[in-house]
């Protein structure tokens, strides 16, 4: 989807537009899946929550495709994949969790990882760099929140809310600044018409299966799958737009994988650890 994204981009077409087809389309398609299959439903029990985990997800993406205009995938890629590490870092900040010494040497060699890929002074060094840190920032909050309140609604149910919100936030912004777009979609060539549909469908897709699996398999099984989406991205890059990074970043690339994972670990280590803990406490709590 982010290579889609970046493609279009370098075609012309406004990063408002994807956005709103992209979410657009997520609420069309999930309402549709649900009517037809039954799946889960409408009705959620938490509609704030819902509410604000849509906007966090909206803004993310926001900084991200603004990133992609700039940015090569692999390497805006690599720093996404701090999510983990600031998480942990906003746990601690708006929670007032302890964060042990481990895990701020984690967080800093995360950041430290994200410089090598940027360079200061290099040619990817620049306001743009700001984009996807501020991206990660609000996907971070955006897994904390999930992580914190997300097991009470259907993962069918917020991957339509996820697209609903996204879509009312983003349309009084197109109509504002793109009091054209209906000529504009219908003046799109077939082509990129496709692409457009394409990076809706993934994104809505995507997210649906993500939410799927980590209601199905713990977060330290999908994990290795996360961060082999830095290669992917590289492998892909290269295909499309003829770019490889180059040794700094896989350096940085690999470092910012390593604290990452290293940060996911630690942190499904702690919630396997209190899990252990809250059965006993349930039992006690019947018993009485």
């Amino acid at each position: 989807m982010d290579t889609t994204v970046r493609y279009v981009g370098q075609r012309g077409m406004p990063v408002l537009l994807i956005l709103w087809v992209r979410y657009a389309l997520q609420a069309l398609l999930a309402a549709l899946w649900i009517v037809a299959f039954r799946s889960g439903g409408f009705r959620t029990v938490q509609p704030r929550f819902q509410a604000l985990r849509g906007a966090l997800l909206l803004l993310s993406s926001a900084f991200t495709y603004l990133a992609l205009q700039h940015l090569p995938v692999p390497e805006l890629t690599s720093i996404n994949m701090m999510g983990p590490v600031l998480v942990t870092a906003l746990a601690g900040w708006l929670l007032g969790e302890r964060v042990s010494r481990l895990r701020k040497l984690l967080v800093a060699g995360g950041l430290i990882g994200a410089l090598v890929v940027v360079r200061p002074g290099g040619a990817l060094f620049g306001w743009v760099v700001l984009l996807p840190l501020c991206a990660t920032l609000c996907y971070a909050a955006f897994q904390l929140l999930t992580s914190r309140m997300g097991a009470h609604d259907n993962a069918y149910t917020t991957n339509f809310y996820s697209g609903l919100v996204g879509a009312l936030l983003i349309t009084p912004v197109v109509v504002a600044w793109l009091p054209s777009l209906p000529q504009q979609l219908l003046q799109l060539p077939a082509f990129d018409l496709a692409l457009l549909l394409a990076i809706g469908m993934l994104g809505t897709t995507g997210h649906l299966l993500l939410i799927r699996a980590l209601g199905i398999a713990p977060a330290s099984t999908l994990m290795p799958f996360l961060y082999l989406q830095i290669g992917v991205a590289a492998l892909v890059a290269w295909l499309v737009f003829g770019h490889l990074p180059d040794p700094w970043a896989w350096l940085g690339m690999a470092i910012i994988a390593a604290c990452g994972a290293a940060t996911a670990w630690l942190n499904v280590r702690s919630a396997q650890g209190a899990h252990r803990i809250i059965p006993a406490a349930s039992a006690d709590s019947v018993a009485d």
